[in-house]
């Protein structure tokens, strides 16, 4: 009698996906080979290449779908603080996904999806910019505001920030910083 489960997934690239997101939190993305993920979520070794082509294809689609799960949590009406705090809420939550979508080496550069979840993501970055803003104008504080969510968040996830601020909420925790930066006169 063979001990083995039954290969079944609704939705295989999806638990692919899924099992890698857990690779990718016990060892590392460096650690990740299509074998181990295959036999990780009980498929055959060419399942993954099925979906992903090769190793740069799975975290081509890693990178998509958080760039995706991440214009979700910025797509309400949100100050550009809240936006931040957003950000970092995001990146706490989902450390895996941020990590690979920041090593674009990692990657397909030019994949359609990738590109098209980039720009849904920078989109809903800056819809919380003052509408007064030119094109020009609104992709420098966009950018502004991106690197000091995305440094917070970065500290943050490396344990670099001062015990008094890695202690608390993140997202709390980026609103108390990000609040010291409005220096405009009233």
């Amino acid at each position: 009698m063979s001990t083995e489960r039954p290969y079944h997934h609704g939705d295989l690239r999806q638990a692919l996906l899924n099992t890698a997101v857990e690779m990718i939190a016990e060892h590392g993305p460096a650690q990740l080979s299509l074998r181990d993920l295959a036999r990780r979520a009980g498929v055959s070794h060419a399942a993954p290449r099925h979906h992903f082509k090769d190793k740069a294809g799975l975290f081509t689609a890693l990178a998509a779908q958080g760039y995706r799960l991440l214009a979700e949590a910025l797509a309400d009406d949100l100050t550009l603080i809240e936006l931040g705090a957003r950000y970092v809420g995001f990146a706490v939550s989902h450390p895996c996904h941020f990590d690979v979508m920041h090593q674009p080496d990692r990657c397909h550069p030019d994949d359609p999806d990738l590109l098209a979840a980039k720009a849904q993501a920078w989109d809903a970055l800056r819809a919380g910019l003052p509408a007064a803003l030119d094109d020009a104008g609104a992709d420098r504080a966009a950018l502004a505001a991106w690197s000091i969510a995305h440094g917070f968040a970065t500290l943050r996830l490396t344990g670099n920030l001062p015990a008094a601020a890695r202690d608390r909420d993140p997202a709390e925790a980026f609103r108390e910083i990000a609040g010291l930066l409005d220096v405009a006169p009233d």
